[in-house]
């Protein structure tokens, strides 16, 4: 069960650690919203994440959700 913070509190540990995730994290919002490719409907997502979960944790590829 995870431990609910003060929204004083950060989850990291160092300063730096936050600023690395946050570029981490800036840098796919960008790509993600440079990328050229068609967005998929969510109704077909939604049923390939089904699929997923019911055929469990290793009955599938990691890069399923590709293309």
């Amino acid at each position: 069960m995870s431990t609910i913070l003060p929204s004083t509190t950060s989850a990291f540990e160092t300063t730096e650690a936050a600023e690395t995730y946050d570029h981490w994290f800036r840098a796919k919002v960008l790509a993600s919203l440079n990328d050229d490719r068609p967005a998929r409907p969510h109704d077909t997502v939604m049923a390939q994440l089904k699929k997923i979960v019911a055929a469990g944790p290793d009955d599938h590829a990691a890069d399923s959700m590709e293309g």
